[in-house]
C-alpha cells in the first residue's frame, strides 16, 4: 500500500490520527506475539506509577513480540537495509494514559548493534542488543549479558477471520508509553489492522530471569501476522 492509502484507512482506529505529519515510516513482518495472562499486582512492580495498567475484564496481559523490522527511514530520507532491516523482539503490556490506551515496553531488543544504538539515541526507547537468528520457521535470541535466551520453533496456520474482541485488545494499539528519568513520553502510530493467522508452537524455550514471574508458563494466546506498514510521529512529552 502507498503511504497514502495508509493514511486514508482509519476506520478501525480508536481516534484520530494526529494533526501534524508523521516523522518515520516503517513496517513489521513475519511477527509472533505470545500473549500470556499475568497477575497484576506482580506486573505493577515493573511498570511506572504514572501509567494506568490496562485490563482486559479485570485481566492483566505481557506479550513477547518477535518480528522482523524494515525499511525504517525518516519521512525524507530512503531506507538503507544494513540499518534499516533488523529482527527485534520485544516484551510488552497494555497500558493508559489520560484514557488513552497503549502499550508500554518492559524489554525491547534489537539483532543488529548499530540499529539499536540509532534507534536508542532517536528514539529514547530502552534498546539493547542481542544476537538473534531466524530460519525455517524458527526464531531464536541470546542475550548472555542479562542470560536472556528465546528459542521458538512454530508452524503458521490458517487466517483468523473473525476476531474476538480480545484479539483486537491485544493487537490494535496506536500508542506507546515509555518513561524517563524525568517524564512519559508518548508515540504516535498508524498502520491498517493487523492480518492474523493462528500459528502452533512446536518447541519453546523463553528464559528472562528479570521478568521470570511473568513469563513462568505457556502462553495463554497466540498471534501470527504477516506484517504491517507502519506510520510514525515523534515522541511527546505528557503530563
Amino acid at each position: 500500500m502507498t503511504i497514502e492509502e495508509i493514511l486514508n484507512n482509519t476506520k478501525h482506529r480508536p481516534w484520530d490520527l494526529p494533526n501534524e505529519r508523521w516523522k518515520y515510516y516503517q513496517e513489521w513482518n513475519d511477527t509472533l506475539f505470545l500473549h500470556r495472562k499475568v497477575d497484576p499486582n506482580e506486573l505493577r512492580r515493573f511498570v511506572p506509577n504514572d501509567l494506568e495498567i490496562d485490563l482486559y475484564n479485570g485481566q492483566s496481559w505481557v506479550s513477547l513480540v518477535a518480528f522482523k523490522m524494515e525499511k525504517v527511514r525518516p519521512r525524507f530520507l530512503p531506507a538503507f537495509s544494513p540499518i534499516s532491516n533488523f529482527h527485534e523482539i520485544n516484551i510488552r503490556t497494555y497500558v493508559k494514559k489520560n484514557s488513552k490506551a497503549g502499550v508500554y515496553f518492559l524489554s525491547i531488543e534489537g539483532g543488529n548493534r548499530v540499529s539499536c544504538n540509532i534507534a536508542k539515541a532517536f528514539s529514547g526507547l530502552p534498546y539493547r542488543h542481542s544476537k538473534m537468528n531466524r530460519a525455517d520457521s524458527i526464531y531464536c535470541s541470546e542475550n548472555k549479558e542479562f542470560d536472556d535466551r528465546v528459542f521458538i520453533k512454530y508452524e503458521v496456520g490458517e487466517t483468523l477471520e473473525h476476531k474476538t474482541l480480545l484479539d483486537k485488545w491485544l493487537t490494535e494499539r496506536y500508542a506507546l508509553f515509555q518513561d524517563t528519568k524525568t517524564s512519559i513520553n508518548k508515540f504516535e502510530i498508524h498502520h491498517i489492522e493487523w492480518p492474523i493467522q493462528k500459528f502452533d508452537i512446536k518447541e519453546i524455550d523463553i528464559i528472562y530471569p528479570k521478568f521470570k514471574t511473568l513469563l513462568n508458563k505457556d502462553p495463554d494466546l497466540l498471534h501470527y501476522s504477516s506484517g504491517v506498514q507502519v506510520i510514525a510521529w515523534g515522541k511527546k512529552r505528557v503530563n
